[in-house]
């Protein structure tokens, strides 16, 4: 058994079923809606910390607009003022719009299940706000498609317990999806125990 795949068990072991945030993005199965809430999500989590993308949510949640259609339709002003807590509202609202238009254009969240991850993950990446990692939690925890997530927390994971040296995004990203089945269900669960180890470290 290779060391990240033990690495997940012991994870487990210690902290059993993701808690919180992760509660709802590694729920299996998905509502659409809920489905839209992690890609508003994921967007919003850019360079901020997720306390502060809960306020966000909860804003557009009490103005019932946590769904992209309407995000879509609503005007900037209006968008930037509720998802301000979040920082950077500026140009994540405009990221948002634009992610809304694209899954929008795609025919929405069921058929864009449907198309294969790996194109999948290159329109994503064509998305204006939309790097690396914003693509892989999209495809992992929206999509439901397996694409390992690296961010810090998973940085720091590959450092503590001495994976490699490698900084690289891809190379980390087939670090983990080399060690283990391709299954988003353990993807999910996997990252979101990391960033639960990390916030408990």
């Amino acid at each position: 058994m290779s060391k990240i795949k033990k690495l997940y068990f012991q994870l487990k072991k210690r902290y059993n079923l993701p808690e919180k945030q992760w509660k709802m993005w590694c729920r299996r199965p998905k509502t659409i809606k809920e489905r839209e809430e992690v890609v508003i999500g994921a967007i919003l989590t850019q360079n901020t910390n997720w306390q502060n993308v809960e306020k966000a949510i909860a804003n557009l949640k009490k103005a019932d607009l946590l769904n992209l259609d309407k995000i879509a339709k609503i005007n900037l002003p209006k968008l930037k003022k509720l998802i301000k807590p979040c920082g950077f509202f500026n140009v994540k609202s405009r990221y948002l719009k634009d992610m809304a238009g694209f899954v929008l254009d795609s025919g929405g969240i069921k058929e864009l299940k449907k198309n294969n991850w790996l194109k999948l993950r290159e329109n994503l990446l064509n998305q204006k706000g939309v790097g690396q990692e914003t693509a892989d939690s999209i495809l992992n925890y929206a999509l439901d498609k397996p694409s390992f997530v690296i961010d810090a927390y998973t940085r720091r994971f590959v450092k503590k317990y001495n994976l490699t040296q490698e900084q690289d995004y891809e190379k980390l990203k087939n670090l983990f999806q080399d060690s283990l089945k391709k299954d988003f269900r353990l993807y999910q669960d996997y990252h979101a125990l990391i960033v639960i180890d990390g916030q408990n470290s």
